[in-house]
This record gives C-alpha cells, structure tokens and sequence, in this order.
C-alpha cells in the first residue's frame, strides 16, 4: 500500500503536468493566433499590391490610347487648318479656318455675342429691315444640367421686325438660313398693316460647351 506521501508525490506530478500541458497549450494557441494575424495581413497586403497594380495597368492603356488619339486629333486639326471651303468663309482675313467651327458652334453661352450677330450682321444688314424688337432668353434648363453638357445646349430668343417690303424680310430669313451658326425658328407669324410687314418669330441658336482634360490622383486605399 502507497504512503501519503508517495500519493502527495504523484498529485504534485500530474499537477505540474498538467500545469506545463496548460503553458504549452496557451503558447501554441498564441503563436497560432499570431501567425493567423500576420497571413490576414499578408493577404491583405497582397490583394492591395495586385489593385495596385491592375490600376496602374488600366492607367498605361488610357494614356496609351489618348496618345494615339492625340496624334489623330493633331492631323485632322491641321487638315482643317488647310480647308478652302472653310477658309472663304471666314468672318475676318486674319482668322484661322478653325475659328469658323467655334463661330458656327461656341463652346460657351455666349448670349451677347448672338444678340450683337442678330442686330448687325443677319438682321441689322438686310435692307429694308427694323428691328422692332429683339429679346435674348438665358440658356434653357436642360442645357445648364451636368447631363446636357456632353449635347447641344440652346439659346432662345425672340424677335419682332418690320418692313414695307415683304420681300425685305423674306430676303432676312434667307440670311438666317444662309448663316454659319444655325438658327432654328419655332414659331413665326406675319402680320400686314396699310404700310407694312410685321414678322415675329421665337427661335433658338446652338452652343455646346467645351471639354477639359485633365489627369487626376485616385488613392487606392488598402
């Protein structure tokens, strides 16, 4: 029969055993849970790399293509340069064939600039012609949205003019047809007196606003 002594022994033993097991198993969990911490981030790490570089991958191949349409636009630019038929219709000797496209469609809402137009040059030149009255509207609502300015935004105006001779203002419609920047008539009406023609009409002119290129910074962020 065991002693107390030797059964105290063998208590103290499976204590400390069990004591160790308990450490070993506490430090293998914690190296464990470590090592699980550090792979997550690992990973982590690894998937933002590859972002990263699939960014910079799609970055290459736009500028690549804006290179290539760089180089196209450059040429077609200057053919227009060299074009007889858009050079003898210039406003001005000293204009670029060029400007006739930003005159036939603005890139801004230049409201002034139609209104000034419309009194000396198609309207104001027709002889035989008054101007009774000529009222430029802002530009319509559709127009000034962020989702109109990749389409034609318009200008709408309103004019009254007068003539003894009907053909004097058919012969200002015609002007208004002839013209570079195209004018648009929405409603007209013509009205006779014992000594004259009265023509009202609402119209709209066209202008489409510019385009700005521009790189920009996008942060990916791990």
């Amino acid at each position: 029969m065991a002693t107390p002594q030797v059964g105290m022994k063998k208590r103290q033993v499976i204590a400390n055993s069990n004591r160790t097991m308990f450490v070993w198993i506490a430090l293998a969990s914690a190296i464990v849970g470590v090592c699980l911490v550090v792979g997550y981030f690992m990973v982590q790490q690894i998937m933002f790399r590859g972002r990263v570089a699939a960014r910079a991958e799609e970055t290459a191949t736009i500028l690549r293509k804006n290179n290539e349409s760089a180089k196209l636009l450059i040429e077609n630019v200057r053919v227009l340069g060299t074009d007889s038929a858009l050079n003898s219709i210039k406003a001005r000797p000293d204009d670029r064939a060029l400007q006739v496209v930003l005159d036939a469609l603005p890139a801004d809402l230049n409201t002034l600039a139609l209104g000034s137009s419309l009194q000396q040059k198609l309207i104001g030149e027709t002889a035989g012609v008054k101007i009774e009255s000529l009222t430029l509207e802002g530009a319509s609502t559709e127009a000034t949205t962020g989702e109109a300015t990749e389409g034609l935004g318009t200008i709408p105006f309103m004019l009254t003019a007068s003539s003894a001779d009907a053909n004097a203002l058919k012969d200002m419609l015609l002007r208004l047809e002839r013209s570079i920047r195209t004018v648009d008539i929405d409603t007209m009406s013509l009205e006779k007196t014992d000594n004259k023609y009265t023509l009202t009409m609402t119209a709209h002119a066209y202008y489409q606003l510019g385009k700005t290129v521009q790189l920009k910074d996008k942060v990916e962020k791990p």
